[in-house]
């Protein structure tokens, strides 16, 4: 994309509304602008940041052999009469009623929906274990939205179900929920911190939320510094194997976790004082299991291997979307502006051309533009470079590629890695290269 055509509105000065620094960054650099209370319209380059969080999330979902479906957005409120949260689930829930007096709600989770679609396809438990998932707009109506993205109404979710013929079964999907997720926060370049957690409104009695280490965090956490020494994209683990799942589920919970509000100083007290880390967190996702709390409430059944009808067990696997891009600027920032992991970010590179109209610059950013316009950001601005420096550290891009009339004479670029400041020197020719090994 060329800068010049580029729908991005950069703002020089911090919006008066932007109370944390992933709102005003996010509104300085461009990626949102508010709508409404708590809604937010994405701008191109928030959108892509926001399609490739769905993206990596959506390949660990596969990899664990989820199949993705696609929930609306309305529901009828009849699916959650029939379990009974309907009226018990608050004013949170925007409730609806069209022209023909039918009540509907605008979704907050989808269990009800789930539960529903899945008793009308699946009649035994030879179909079974099911996990389904989909990345869907909810809504939920906070009485005081607030903190841009990180507490809006309206917000873009990956939530995921699972249907076990057993207990046995499900825990061991959920352990490999839990794998999945881990590997996902991993790959998203963010430290995600599974602490035990309560099951709110959902229900049920096994239950961790993740989250992100941030200093903005709204929540107190302690852990041991075990955890983050693991490596767990390389953790060997069957997944089709409950022995294997077990293990792995019990090294991870063997390192202590726990937020301000689940923190036990008996149990901190056993770990070594200098194994103790304590900071803030942001929860950017929950996995919860309840058993048949729905499957019961809703009269949904499957016929057992002997012939006998049984309620099959759920879970339930939530991972914030559209939080995670508030998320990870609030841990990965500086005073310059956001510093995008790898992977999420909207563009790879921004090429900044020092000196537009030199016929020298234009022709080695021109040529370097053209081998993979998509995921360059090309600043064609007949701006200063102070400028364009400037508004490329707040954007976050990776890498900076500089061409200035000297460098470009020479056939040279100069590379700036984001994340470190480093500065180094290479031709033209092995620019992109250099980026891609990074």
């Amino acid at each position: 994309m060329r800068l010049s055509r580029a729908f991005l509105a950069t703002l020089k000065e911090n919006p008066a509304e932007a109370q944390i620094v992933s709102h005003r960054l996010m509104l300085r650099a461009g990626l949102v602008r508010q709508t409404a209370a708590g809604i937010y319209a994405w701008l191109p380059a928030g959108l892509r940041v926001l399609r490739n969080i769905s993206q990596i999330v959506r390949e660990e979902q596969d990899a664990l052999g989820a199949q993705e479906v696609l929930m609306p957005t309305l529901q009828p409120a009849d699916l959650w009469k029939r379990s009974g949260r309907y009226d018990a689930y608050g004013p949170e829930m925007l409730r609806i009623r069209d022209r023909h007096e039918r009540d509907l709600l605008y979704g907050p989770t989808n269990e009800e929906m789930i539960t529903d679609l899945f008793s009308q396809a699946v009649k035994s438990y030879r179909e079974l274990p099911q996990v389904l998932y989909h990345i869907q707009w909810k809504f939920r109506d906070e009485v005081r939205p607030r903190f841009g993205v990180m507490r809006g109404r309206e917000f873009l979710m990956k939530d995921a179900y699972s249907f076990d013929a057993s207990y046995d079964d499900a825990v061991a999907t959920y352990r490999r929920m839990m794998l999945a997720y881990l590997r996902t926060f991993q790959r998203l370049g963010v430290k995600a911190i599974p602490m035990v957690a309560d099951t709110g409104p959902i229900g049920g009695d096994l239950s961790h939320e993740f989250l992100i280490l941030a200093p903005t965090g709204e929540s107190g956490v302690f852990f041991d510094a075990g955890f983050e020494e693991q490596d767990w994209l390389a953790e060997q683990v069957d997944t089709d194997d409950h022995a294997s799942l077990g293990r792995f589920f019990e090294r991870m919970t063997s390192f202590y976790a726990a937020t301000d509000e689940k923190h036990d100083e008996a149990a901190w007290d056993h770990v070594p004082a200098d194994r103790r880390r304590e900071g803030r967190g942001i929860e950017v996702g929950h996995i919860f299991y309840f058993g048949r709390k729905y499957t019961e409430s809703m009269g949904v059944s499957v016929t057992g291997p002997d012939g006998e009808a049984f309620h099959p067990e759920m879970g339930s696997y939530g991972i914030g979307v559209s939080r995670l891009v508030g998320a990870i600027i609030e841990a990965s920032h500086d005073d310059n502006g956001i510093i995008w992991p790898d992977e999420v970010a909207p563009y790879r590179a921004a090429i900044l051309n020092l000196k537009a109209g030199d016929a020298a610059c234009d022709s080695v950013c021109e040529a370097l533009y053209a081998s993979d316009p998509d995921n360059l950001l090309y600043d064609d601005r007949g701006e200063r470079a102070g400028v364009k420096f400037a508004d490329a550290d707040l954007m976050g891009h990776p890498w900076q590629i500089i061409v200035g009339p000297r460098g470009a004479a020479a056939g040279t670029v100069e590379l700036k890695r984001r994340s470190t400041g480093e500065r180094i020197e290479v031709p033209v020719a092995d620019a992109l290269a250099r980026i891609a090994k990074a």
